[in-house]
Parts: structure tokens; sequence; C-alpha cells
């Protein structure tokens, strides 16, 4: 799909003030690429998001609609990213709607009222079960604005007549809930979805194109060495970036005590930010492209359910988004899935979906070894200190 490109990509236009309320990567300059998913009806805002340099795309998603524009998911709101929702605005009518379509995702909410401060004729609308932490504020102290929010299914849904809405929770997960809400555009046939359903791309994004620092820098055997950049280490660093943020720490990657990193750390022109002065703290072992390719087996991005919400937000609520998937197979003229992360848009029908849910009820669910032990550990710490329940309600 082609990009289009801003009237102006200059970083201070990508400034994002906020960014120390969640310090992810890229922190406070946030690029925006703008790609149009399907002709006049759908297009794609898309930054990068994560740790240090494991960044993965996230996606708002502009809905053309009868009577303007609808924005499912919430980004930084930038000067680049208002133009472009600027330019669209002419076309097609005004920005009405903002959807938050997550109860627990901070890359998502924390955005949202500063879009909503940008479009201030908009509405809001949010799923139920919003919650903060460590303290329990009402969202008129978190900056949604109070006249003009309304809550998902308890008040309504917003165009109705265009859109088909599905939930999967809201589940309790112990510290919060975890709540999604589907959207179908009908008139492009495109089901929205958040975090649940993922589509990754074995090749890597647009996104990498302006800065593919962070490819390069995971792409390295060692920390001495230099960030050469080439089409094979751009595909290497995305398949390694893929399966650390799939896993957290997959089988194949040792992680280097400090003795060993500090010897290879501030190698001759290593000395710098850009390079992390050299301090790279990974051990990729020689099967490591073995993981990347139990996790993406095919040419074409294929519909998914992303490993790290599997073990540590439905390990024991299986029977919850099967049921919510098989729901989604039932909407009428599904042709695309837009997720919020990863590739977009995604061929899609209800017989995939139908097919999904049925490989994911025969398989084992939520594993505890290989690539999986990482993320096994730490739901399982979660449980012994009771910050999550066995049993999770909904």
């Amino acid at each position: 799909m082609p990009a289009v490109p801003p009237a102006s990509a200059s970083p201070a236009r990508q400034r994002w003030a906020w960014w120390p309320l969640l310090p992810l990567y890229p922190y406070g300059l946030r690029r925006t690429l703008v790609r149009e998913l399907i002709p006049a009806q759908l297009w794609s805002f898309e930054q990068l998001q994560g740790l240090l340099y494991v960044a993965v795309p996230i996606r708002m998603t502009v809905v053309r609609l009868r009577r303007g524009l609808m924005l499912y998911a919430p980004l930084p709101v930038t000067a680049e990213l208002r133009e472009a929702l600027r330019q669209l605005e002419a076309a097609y009518g005004p920005v009405r709607t903002i959807v938050l379509p997550t109860a627990s995702g901070l890359e998502h909410k924390l955005p949202a009222p500063a879009l909503a401060r940008a479009f201030p004729e908009a509405e809001l609308w949010v799923t139920p079960g919003q919650w903060s932490f460590p303290l329990r504020l009402p969202l008129s102290w978190l900056g949604f604005p109070a006249g003009r929010t309304r809550v998902l299914f308890e008040q309504g849904l917003p165009h109705a007549d265009e859109l088909l809405w599905t939930a999967l929770g809201p589940l309790n997960l112990g510290l919060g809930t975890f709540m999604e809400a589907a959207c179908l555009h009908r008139a492009s046939g495109s089901l929205l979805v958040t975090d649940a359903l993922v589509a990754i791309d074995p090749q890597p994004p647009e996104i990498f194109d302006a800065d593919p620092t962070p490819l390069l820098f995971h792409a390295r055997d060692r920390g001495d060495q230099p960030l050469e950049d080439s089409p094979e280490l751009r595909r290497r660093g995305w398949r390694r970036l893929v399966i650390f943020a799939s896993y957290l720490r997959p089988e194949p990657l040792t992680v280097l005590g400090w003795p060993e990193v500090l010897r290879r750390a501030f190698a001759p022109g290593l000395r710098n930010p850009r390079s992390h002065f050299g301090l790279y703290p990974f051990h990729w072992h020689e099967n490591w492209e073995e993981a990347f390719q139990a996790l993406v087996p095919e040419a074409v991005p294929r519909v998914q359910v992303a490993p790290v919400l599997e073990r540590l937000v439905f390990p024991r609520a299986r029977d919850a988004l099967l049921a919510w998937i098989r729901s989604l197979a039932q909407l009428p003229e599904i042709r695309w899935l837009v997720p919020a992360h990863y590739a977009a848009p995604v061929a899609c029908s209800a017989e995939l979906l139908n097919q999904l849910a049925d490989e994911l009820a025969a398989r084992s669910w939520a594993p505890d070894e290989g690539n999986w032990a990482t993320l096994a550990r730490i739901d399982r710490g979660l449980l012994k200190l009771g910050l999550v329940p066995s049993r999770p309600s909904g």
C-alpha cells in the first residue's frame, strides 16, 4: 500500500513532550508514517515503540465514515501527526470520533487525552474497565474530557449503522482489567483489533526505512561490531527484534554478564549514544532463526495470537479468547484484518478465523518450555505473589 509523505518531517514536528509518562523508545521523537490501506477508506498512522532498540510498529487506524473520520487506537500526538490528520480532514471531513479500544494498553491510553484536546469537537469513546496504577483515579483526573467521554457498550456504540463492535472481556487480571473492542468497518470489510491478534511480516516494515538503527543494532553478534547496513542485516535484525518482543527472552538468547559486556564496549567507532557505546549484552546461539521460523513460518503474514499475550494475559482464559475469535467469524463480509501492531492490512475471512480458533483449541496452550520459558517464569511469579488470579473472572 502506498505511503503518504508528510508535509514536514523535521524533528521539531516529531516531538512528543509526554514521553516520560511511558519512557519507551524512541522516547520524545516520534516519526509518523502514513499509509493508505484501503483507497479513500482506511489509513494507517504508524510509529515505533519498544524498550531500548527492541522496537516494533504501533498503529492508529483512521476510518472514513459518511460524516467524517474516526481514529481507532490513539498514538502520541505530534505536530507531524496532527498535520497529516488535517490533510485527511480537508479531503474527507472532520475527526468526529476517537476510540480507545483497550482497557490496559498504556501505549494507546496515555496519548488519548492529548488526541482529544487536539480535536475538541470529537467524542472520545473508551472501553469499560479503565484503570490506573498505583492509584485508581477517575478518567477526568487522567485528562479525559468529562463532557465528551463515553463508555463503549455501556453508553451505546458510535456509528452503529456503519460499524459492528465485538468485545473481548472484561477479564479481571488482578492488577487491572483486560478488555479489547474489535470493530468491523462494513464498507471496506476491515476488522480493526488492538492487541489480541497480530500478523507479523517476515520482512522489515517500511517504518524502519527512515532510521534502521534498531535493526542494525540487533543484527550484530558482538558489542564491538560496527553498525553496518545491508538488506540482509536489516532482515536479520528484524527477525531478532520479533522473537525478542514476542518472548522477551527466547531460548536461543543468552544474556551476558557485565564483565563480558564491558570488555567489548567502547570500541572505536562505537563511542556514541546511537550504538549505546558498544554495550550489547546479548549472545545469539546458532539456531536462533528456528525460533523466528516457528513463529513466522510463511512468506506472507498470518493471523495469530501474540505469544506474550497468550502466556501473560490469556494463560487461564483461553475459552474467552476462543469465543471472541469465533464471534468475530460471525461478522459479515470480513476481508481484511487491521491490528494495532505489526503488519496491516492482512487478508482475513470467517473461514480463517474459525480455523485459527480450531488450531488454538487443539494445540498446547501457553507452554512452559522452550521459547516460552521466560514468559512462564514471569506468570508463575505473578501467581505466587497473588498479583494475578488463578481463574480470571469475566
